[in-house]
């Protein structure tokens, strides 16, 4: 909102200059876009009057006048196209300065035209900086007195402040909303314009009917008969309509747009003669058709809010008048409105129709529901005082249930003290909210009773009332305090593996992270999972996702078809998620670590072979992970069917004995009926037991060499490394580190039945170097129970 700042000052007189009355709202929340001086920076200039204009003789579209300042009369020559005799304009005599375009200044001098001598220059508006309008030469009222100072006579000594408010501060889009802010920011106090009844003069009305009572709880109207619609606008109205960005037009158009900008209350004022019969106010019909006052054309829908007479609508609500009704230099008699509409059935209307009116504007960011009477007074004081006329009674249309009602907020002094961060004194917290015009009662138990002013529709809560507190105590007053909190360091467990860790390890092993879906298809469920009954849905979305997964393979089958089916050959995926298993009533989720590989070895390049991926590559994936925790020897594989999985390439991770999960090949069954291109090896391990680790120890190095024993042993077919190491570390003795699988032969030289196996002994001692009698004695002890647990026998 554009105003000036001596209309300001009329209502309101801080001690403070231009730039402080601007650095202040806009510390309290208005803020200012830009200070423009009212005109250009001039003098010399003074109210000319002009005598006689005639041809000149040298010519055609120049004027030699005759130009009056009081006192002398000077020959000026002008191009003006409406210069004329009798005509009051701007007069810049002889040694006037004036602003450039560039923002140099010039003086006026005497000059010679076409061989006629000119003793200064008429200006126009744009000449001075008043405004862009170049069309002729500045045109003053018929009283201005001739040779008083520009400056002085149109009061240029002024400048306007654009201020750009946010929505919710619609009662500051009136020069007496801004004042009262002002005044509660200076502690000064505002003289309000006295406005006083009109008591009417005639009996005529008109009738209002209310058909949308919600969208309009209150209408007014006033009949004025008799005006003088050619009258002419005061030049101190004039001047305070152009200053706020507002075109004077006609006497009644100025004075409703002058209370628009006084008050902040649109009005609009129809010809009464152009009306039949009463007032309605009512939504518009489908397709109803208005002309606007701009002369366009619009199409109603239903949704908008019209005044009409007992024939068509006359004027879209709170938005635009119509054409057809407007007041006009023939009118007589005029039909005054003013009216409460609710603002969100207001909101949006204009912009639908592409327009934006300072009335829109206004009612769209709600408008004093009380206003109304007043702003009626104010506009027929000021018509009558203009256009003269004859005023009837103020007939209103109210439907009381769909008025706002009064706000009553509650205000605690803590809340007050912990949101802003000191203690503010109790009476400077009356006395602010007072100043801002609300009643303020104080209870017993310290709290606040605060009446909110009608004008204020954004106050409804008491956070609201103590952002007023802070924005009118200023928030550069308020005390700055840094947030201070005790940051206590989080014990880590230096025994349990992070799941970041883990998905970061797999990652580094060429895995990438996917998300599928909890549920899945009732049949594909029992394929990956005999044990379990998977938890059906109530109302599933499709029949593919009809029940709750028992594991997490499904989903990650799912997404390797979707990627070989795109031409993926080398897939290796991994979830970390839950599975959800029944048990009783019970639905137990755990959460789980999955993954799946298939596909080439290595990615394709030049130096890469294009071998396929096998048990023992996922085995080492697996293995990575169990020993993340440090526990990796209390991890053990042991071969044991799975439904999901190939029978000779399935094994249980079992940790002490417990089985904590699954690794193998998919079933060649579920390979195929998947469509995939195997083979596909799989893993699933509980994810509490893999973040379980162990707390790191320290043992130190040991300085002396290794002592190492190979064995070649010959066994049954049937028995594992696993078993066979697990006997040697048992009898190997405290100094025995590792023992080492290095060859596996079945063949020539080897009885049906059985198989070779080569294992690797090494010992070391911490303190000292092991003599062959020490190692020879203990290799005794390791075949001795091998071959009482396994039957093994050196192989010679």
């Amino acid at each position: 909102m554009k105003f000036s700042e001596k209309w300001l000052r009329e209502l309101v007189n801080p001690a403070t200059d231009t730039q402080g009355i601007a650095d202040q709202i806009t510390m309290a929340g208005l803020e200012v876009d830009e200070i423009i001086p009212v005109a250009g920076q001039f003098s010399g200039v003074v109210v000319g009057e002009i005598l006689s204009a005639e041809p000149h003789p040298n010519a055609d579209k120049l004027q030699v006048c005759q130009v009056s300042d009081g006192n002398e009369t000077f020959q000026i020559v002008c191009g003006a196209p409406n210069a004329r005799g009798g005509l009051k304009t701007a007069f810049a005599k002889v040694g006037a300065v004036l602003s450039s375009a560039d923002g140099s200044d010039f003086k006026i001098k005497k000059a010679k035209l076409r061989q006629v001598e000119s003793f200064g220059m008429l200006c126009a508006d744009d000449e001075l900086g008043i405004s862009d309008d170049h069309g002729g030469i500045m045109e003053l009222a018929a009283d201005a007195p001739v040779g008083t100072d520009l400056r002085d006579y149109l009061s240029l000594d002024d400048v306007v402040i654009d201020v750009d408010l946010t929505p919710n501060r619609g009662d500051c889009l009136s020069i007496e909303g801004l004042a009262r802010e002002v005044g509660v920011l200076n502690k000064a106090p505002v003289n309000y314009v006295e406005i006083e009844s009109v008591a009417p003069s005639i009996d005529d009305t008109l009738a209002i009917t209310l058909e949308d009572p919600e969208s309009c709880p209150r209408y007014q109207g006033r009949v004025i008969r008799n005006i003088d619609a050619t009258a002419t606008t005061p030049l101190w109205m004039v001047e305070k309509l152009r200053r706020c960005g507002i075109r004077s037009i006609d006497p009644v158009v100025d004075v409703t747009n002058y209370v628009l900008l006084e008050l902040g209350q649109p009005m609009h004022a129809f010809d009464l003669s152009k009306l039949n019969g009463g007032i309605i106010v009512r939504k518009a019909k489908p397709a109803e058709k208005l002309t606007l006052l701009d002369g366009n054309d619009v199409e109603l829908d239903d949704k908008t809010l019209v005044i009409a007479d007992q024939d068509k609508a006359i004027a879209m609500a709170g938005i635009f008048g119509g054409e057809a009704t407007g007041v006009t230099a023939a009118s007589s008699d005029i039909f005054l409105e003013c009216a409460y509409f609710n603002p969100i059935n207001i909101a949006g209307r204009a912009r639908s129709y592409g327009l934006h009116t300072d009335a829109s504007h206004r009612y769209e960011r709600g408008v004093d529901w009380q206003l109304q009477r007043k702003a009626t007074e104010r506009a027929t004081q000021l018509l009558l005082d203009i256009v003269g006329g004859q005023a009837g009674p103020v007939v209103e249309a109210v439907a009381d249930e769909h008025l706002p009602t009064a706000t009553t907020v509650t205000l605690r002094q803590s809340k007050v003290n912990q949101v802003l961060a000191f203690e503010m004194p109790a009476l400077e917290i009356e006395e602010i909210l007072t100043r801002l015009g609300m009643s303020v009662e104080r209870s017993a138990e310290g709290e606040w009773s605060v009446a909110v002013p009608s004008y204020r529709f954004d106050i409804s809560i008491e956070i609201d009332l103590i952002e007023e507190l802070a924005r009118v105590y200023g928030y550069n007053n308020l005390p700055v305090k840094v947030p201070t909190a005790e940051l206590n360091m989080i014990a880590n467990d230096e025994s349990k593996v992070t799941l970041n860790r883990v998905r970061a390890q797999l990652v580094g092993r060429g895995y990438q992270e996917a998300i599928t879906y909890s549920f899945i298809e009732k049949g594909l469920a029992a394929q990956f999972d005999d044990q379990h009954e998977a938890k059906a849905l109530a109302n599933p979305i499709s029949a593919e996702m009809a029940v709750m997964r028992t594991s997490i393979w499904p989903g990650l089958a799912k997404a390797l078809q979707y990627n070989q089916n795109r031409q993926q050959a080398r897939v290796r995926l991994f979830e970390t998620g839950q599975r959800f298993l029944p048990e009783g009533d019970q639905l137990i989720q755990e959460n789980v670590v999955a993954g799946l590989i298939c596909g080439p070895r290595q990615s394709e390049g030049w130096n890469a072979d294009n071998t396929s991926v096998d048990f023992y590559d996922l085995k080492g994936d697996v293995e990575s992970l169990l020993g993340l925790g440090g526990c990796a020897d209390q991890y053990s594989f042991v071969a044991e069917r799975h439904v999901a999985l190939h029978p000779g390439q399935s094994a249980a991770i079992k940790r002490n004995g417990e089985t904590v999960g699954f690794m193998g090949a998919l079933h060649p069954e579920l390979v195929k009926s998947l469509g995939l291109t195997g083979p596909v090896f799989l893993f699933e391990i509980v994810q509490s037991v893999l973040l379980d680790g162990g707390l790191p120890r320290f043992t130190s190095l040991s300085k002396f060499p290794e002592s190492r024993r190979d064995l070649a042993l010959l066994v049954n077919e049937t028995v594992a490394f696993e078993d066979l190491r697990a006997v040697a570390l048992q009898q190997g003795g405290e100094y025995l580190k590792a023992v080492t699988l290095f060859d596996v032969y079945q063949g020539k030289g080897v009885e049906p039945g059985q198989k070779s196996i080569a294992l690797g002994l090494t010992w070391q001692h911490p303190s000292r170097t092991l003599n062959d009698e020490e190692i020879n004695e203990v290799i005794d002890f390791v075949v001795s129970a091998l071959k009482n647990e396994f039957g093994a026998t050196l192989r010679v």
